[in-house]
């Protein structure tokens, strides 16, 4: 158990911290898991729609550290050419 003040202090904001990164995770596999679901399901046209928010997610998950630059952008690329490899 943390004793002196600071790391009473750097124990609460851990904790908030986590709080806040577990809610970005889940709302960034959601998003992700919709998109491929909507690509398996021949929707390329919804799927499109979701890409700006896709790249916001990610852009701003790689921003606060969540996932790494290069993750995020390995992810943008494989869900823009699996929409584009699946055209209607």
């Amino acid at each position: 158990m943390a004793i002196t003040k600071a790391a009473k202090k750097s124990l609460r904001q851990s904790k908030r911290r986590r709080k806040i990164n577990i809610k970005r995770w889940k709302n960034l596999r959601a998003l992700l898991k919709e998109v491929k679901l909507l690509i398996s399901q021949k929707k390329t046209e919804e799927a499109k729609k979701l890409l700006p928010e896709i790249y916001k997610i990610l852009d701003k998950s790689a921003k606060v550290s969540l996932i790494k630059k290069n993750t995020a952008s390995r992810r943008k690329s494989r869900i823009s050419r699996m929409i584009n490899k699946n055209p209607k």
